[in-house]
Formats: structure tokens, C-alpha cells, sequence
């Protein structure tokens, strides 16, 4: 058989209630001057700790200090197993160091201190009323749990606070991007150029006051200029991308909406990169600070294209670099119009031959050479392209030499290529 464990014996509840009771009063008469005498070492030992008052002009550090004393004393004199600790005020501290940025490390070293003072004047006591050494012991392990206590009650104040700070910021950087995103701030025509932004004056002049007052709230430099990007989530409880300080980040939308400053700067673009794996979407081109709305647009144009399969997914795409599709795409219905009237003569023929035709009359608009060049870029017989490019005379005549109409054929043609009715060549 397993041997049976001794019990536990407490050797603080075999000290006499008598003696307990006259250690519990003496330390109880020490209170208030013991509570002194630690914050004068504790001011001393950290000059710069700040002090607060609370409304009858009292520090809140002495108040602390002294309810914490008072309750330590209660609880010996009960003589219960484990030490209590409902001492609010230590939370208030730990938010008060939360709420100015502060660590809690120092926190921690003036409760250790002041734990260390404590028992110094306490082994006093018990030396002078003669309670045994063991119980003693025992009682400087309570202490020491006891201070383990009062720091709970502070890490406690302290993520309060932090994460009550967490959200005000996110609020605030929520309402500066609505208000930086918002049409009225930005020209309301077609948005079909992405522009320079030099007819448009840039940074918090342009913007007025009221973005200036918004971004200082949450340290957000104003910058010259910006891009804007939409992102689709991999998952639903997929974590924020890790963009790094700077940028905006919207994780509250449907599908979060980011502003980079300085888009173009060393380094911004790499960094992006490796922030988004995992994502897809798209990031607008950039734009001058007050046109930020233009650059969500593109953005959110981009990523309609991608969910239609006309873009690539699984990666966020910078708009720059999809120019072609975004102009072409975009615009669905007035390309499909136009490729209506341009292509007019091939619907008589077969849906086989009229692509082939087709292809065969982009491959010439792009290249402008003969049979040999388009058959190559075709991958046919030279003597087939002549043959096509008869057919193509006769179906729209002169209208193939006028640089108009070519121009128009040739978008409606790479517009159906980007869609995937034409091969790509």
C-alpha cells in the first residue's frame, strides 16, 4: 500500500488565541504609522512616482497601503486557512498604470517592498509577544501570498485598462478612416483615373482641421500620400494581419478595409507582403491624401473582379499592376455595348469560326504586321492567317483602317480576352 500522507498541521493555528488576539492588536495600533513610514521609503526609493489624491485629499497610495495592512491583520486575527483579498483600490492602481502606458513591473517592486518592510516591524511583534519561529515562517509564506493577491487585483485593473484602451483606439481609428474614406472628400465624378493627385491639394490642408484633430488622437501622422486596400477574409475567425504601425486597419467590416501611408516608401511594400500571406485582396493605387476615397475604389472594384474569377485570387493584388482589367472590366455594360456594335459582323458566322476570327483580328491590331507575325503569335500556318484576314476585309471593309474603329475593336477584343472568350496569345 502507497504510504499515507502526513496532513498538513498549521503551526500558526496551534499559537494560543490569546497571544494571536494581543499580536492582531499591537499590529493593528501600527497600522497607520507603519503605512507612513512605507510610503516615505517607497517615495524615497522611486521619486518619481506620481502621486494621487482622492477627494478628501488623501494619496490613494496611503489609503492602499493601509487597507492592505488592516486586512492582512483582520485576517490572522480569524486565524482562516487562506488570506482574502477584496481591496479594489489595487485594481484602481493597476489601471492607473494601464491608462499612462506604464509597465507594472515597477508596480510589482513597490508591493515587494512594501511586503519587506511590513514584515520587518511584524517579526518585531511577534518577537515581543513570543509567538513560536514556526508560526512565524508560516506567517511570512501568508504575507507572501497575500502580495500575490494584491497583484492579481492589480494585473487584473491593469488588462482592464488595457484593453478599454485598446478599444477606444480601435473606435477612434475606425472614425478617422470613415471620415479620411468619406465620397465628400474626395472628388464624386467616375474616379476612372487613377491621377497623380496633383490637381489635388494634399495632407491635412486639404482635409481641414477636423482629420488633423482625428488622426493626432490616435498618433497617426498625416501623410502625403496613400493607398487603400480591401481585404477577404481566409476564415471567419482569421486573425488581423500583422501590418505593422502605420497603417490603418479596419477589422469590423465585412471585408476590412486598410489605408498605407507613404505606399511607395522602402521597405512599405516588402513588409505588406509578408504581412498578407494567407490573405487576398486588393490594395488601390496610390493617391493623394484627400483623394483616399478614389483609391478605395479601385480597390473595391478589384476585388469584385476577383470574386468573379476575372482576377487572380488567393493573394492581394495591387491595383497598378491590373490596370488593363480594371479599365476593361470595370465598365461592364458600356464595353458590352460597344463590343455589340463593333462586332456586329461576325454573328453570322459560327461561334467557333468568329473566335477564331476574332483572336485572329486582335493578333493583327497588336501586332500591325503580316501573315508571318500574326501566324506566330497564333501558332498557325501563315497561309491560314491570309486567309482569315480576307475574311476580316470583307466583313468590316475600310472600317479596319481607321485608327477609330481599330481602337475600338482592339479594346472590346482585350476585354473579351480578359474575360476568357478569346485565347490569350
Amino acid at each position: 500500500m502507497p504510504e499515507a500522507r502526513t496532513p498538513f498541521r498549521s503551526a500558526w493555528r496551534d499559537v494560543p488565541p490569546r497571544q494571536v488576539r494581543e499580536f492582531a492588536a499591537l499590529a493593528m495600533e501600527e497600522v497607520p504609522a507603519l503605512a507612513q513610514d512605507i510610503l516615505r521609503e517607497i517615495r524615497a526609493e522611486y521619486p518619481g512616482l506620481p502621486v494621487v489624491l482622492d477627494d478628501s485629499g488623501e494619496p490613494m497610495a496611503l489609503i492602499g497601503i493601509r487597507r492592505a495592512l488592516e486586512g492582512f491583520v483582520q485576517q490572522l486575527a480569524s486565524q482562516e486557512g487562506r488570506p482574502r483579498y477584496h481591496l479594489e483600490v489595487f485594481q484602481e492602481f493597476g489601471r492607473g498604470e494601464g491608462l499612462h502606458g506604464r509597465s507594472l513591473d515597477s508596480l510589482q517592486a513597490i508591493y515587494r517592498l512594501g511586503v519587506r518592510l511590513a514584515w520587518r516591524r511584524l517579526a518585531e511583534i511577534g518577537q515581543q509577544i513570543e509567538i513560536p519561529p514556526p508560526a512565524m515562517y508560516e506567517l511570512a509564506e501568508s504575507g507572501f501570498e497575500y502580495l500575490d493577491g494584491l497583484v492579481d487585483q492589480s494585473v487584473r485593473g491593469y488588462a482592464e485598462a488595457a484593453a478599454r484602451e485598446a478599444g477606444e483606439r480601435l473606435r477612434l481609428q475606425r472614425k478617422l478612416m470613415e471620415l479620411l474614406l468619406s465620397d465628400r472628400r474626395s472628388d464624386t465624378g467616375s474616379g476612372a483615373s487613377y491621377g497623380s493627385g496633383s490637381g489635388s491639394a494634399s495632407g491635412a490642408g486639404a482635409l481641414g482641421n477636423g482629420l488633423g484633430e482625428r488622426a493626432a488622437r490616435v498618433g497617426w501622422q498625416l501623410p502625403e500620400r496613400v493607398a487603400v486596400g480591401v481585404l477577404l477574409r481566409p476564415a471567419r475567425e482569421a486573425v488581423a494581419p500583422a501590418v505593422g504601425e502605420g497603417v490603418l486597419l479596419d477589422m469590423e467590416a465585412e471585408q476590412p478595409r486598410m489605408v498605407v501611408p507613404d505606399p511607395d516608401a522602402a521597405g512599405r511594400p516588402e513588409l505588406l507582403r509578408r504581412a498578407m500571406t494567407g490573405w487576398s485582396g486588393a490594395i488601390g493605387p496610390p493617391v493623394a491624401l484627400a483623394d483616399a476615397a478614389k483609391s478605395l475604389r479601385w480597390a473595391e472594384a478589384a476585388v469584385r473582379l476577383m470574386e468573379r474569377g476575372l482576377l487572380p485570387s488567393g493573394e492581394v493584388l495591387h491595383c497598378t499592376e491590373h490596370t488593363e482589367a480594371l479599365v476593361l472590366l470595370q465598365p461592364e455594360e458600356l464595353i458590352e455595348d460597344l463590343a455589340r456594335r463593333c462586332l456586329a459582323p461576325l454573328e453570322h458566322c459560327g461561334p467557333a469560326h468568329g473566335r477564331r476570327l476574332a483572336e485572329t483580328l486582335l493578333a493583327w491590331l497588336e501586332t500591325r504586321g503580316g501573315a508571318p507575325e500574326v501566324a506566330a503569335r497564333l501558332g498557325v500556318h501563315p497561309q491560314t492567317v491570309r486567309y482569315r484576314l480576307r475574311q476580316i476585309r470583307e466583313l468590316w471593309g475600310d472600317e479596319v483602317d481607321d485608327p477609330d474603329r481599330r481602337f475600338e475593336l482592339e479594346l472590346v477584343l482585350r476585354a473579351r480576352r480578359l474575360r476568357g472568350q478569346l485565347g490569350r496569345a
